[in-house]
């Protein structure tokens, strides 16, 4: 049985560019080991945003050495790169971006969101390479939500999207470079939940909205919204308690055990790699983004 090992809460809200206002729930710089291979984790929103005609969002920028997972709950974001990659994203809809070798990108609520305002929600989670794949080719996968299998969870204790990775015998459509699971889940109160998942994997599980307990006492770990729950690695069965109507994300994956050297974007194996794409990003070899 797999262990809470600790609870993270997400930093204080700041904003990326003028369209995301964001709890970062983990970082590189803060639980790298404990997360690998997950590097990062931005919560945005709920945030409610007028109708507007700005483009609200964040601008050209590089990454190298990893990928960018983007999960839409509420709202709606367009993204474009130097890959020629992109497209409009809405609820229930994933964008996977493989930076690996280096693009440009840019994020922005839709044009039908900015227009219409609303609640915005999104998860953008970074997801770290292997070195052997750091420098592949760059690529863009748009799952929406129609390809996305939905498993019922027994005893009518909810349902799981299956964004990445495999629950029973339902595969997700998102391709990735090495083992994880990637899972939305939609939880009901007054059950207990429990799931199958390889031992020594991390595992986390984030709270978007309810609250989730662990143990069999009420003086055991609880875990609510906008709080990240981080498991043992030991065990094969992760269970808990839902105590009130859930939406989590799970990330479950197998662990890089592999030097981690980040500056901004970037997140490479060594230093001597993170000063050669500032390099290559200077000096243009990232691409451009088209008109």
């Amino acid at each position: 049985m797999k262990k809470v090992a600790f609870i993270k809460r997400g930093s204080c809200s700041h904003w990326v560019g003028d369209g995301f206002p964001v709890r970062s729930i983990f970082s590189y710089h803060d639980i790298a080991d404990q997360l690998s291979p997950f590097l990062l984790m931005d919560y945005a929103g709920p945030a409610d945003f007028p109708p507007t005609r700005r483009k609200l969002g964040v601008g050209q920028h590089p990454h190298r050495g990893l990928e960018t997972v983007t999960i839409v709950y509420q709202g709606g974001v367009s993204h474009r790169d130097s890959s020629s990659g992109g497209g409009t994203i809405g609820p229930g809809d994933v964008q996977w971006m493989t930076a690996a070798s280096g693009l440009i990108h840019e994020e922005y609520h839709s044009p039908e969101f900015a227009a219409q305002g609303g609640i915005f929600e999104m998860v953008q989670l970074w997801v770290n390479l292997p070195a052997k794949d750091k420098l592949a080719a760059p690529g863009y996968q748009a799952i929406t939500a129609d390809r996305i299998p939905v498993v019922d969870l027994p005893g009518q204790a909810g349902t799981a999207r299956i964004i990445a990775g495999q629950l029973d015998e339902v595969r997700g459509p998102a391709r990735t470079f090495t083992p994880m699971n990637v899972w939305d889940l939609r939880l009901a109160t007054d059950h207990r939940v429990s799931l199958a998942l390889p031992a020594g994997y991390t595992t986390a599980l984030f709270v978007l909205r309810g609250a989730l307990r662990f143990g069999d006492h009420d003086d055991q770990p609880g875990v609510g919204a906008a709080e990240l729950a981080v498991m043992d690695r030991e065990g094969s069965e992760l269970a808990f308690d839902v105590t009130a109507d859930s939406t989590v994300l799970l990330l479950n994956g197998a662990p890089l055990n592999e030097p981690i050297v980040g500056h901004g974007p970037f997140v490479m194996n060594t230093r001597e790699e993170i000063l050669q794409a500032i390099h290559d990003y200077n000096s243009g070899r990232f691409g451009r983004i088209g008109v």
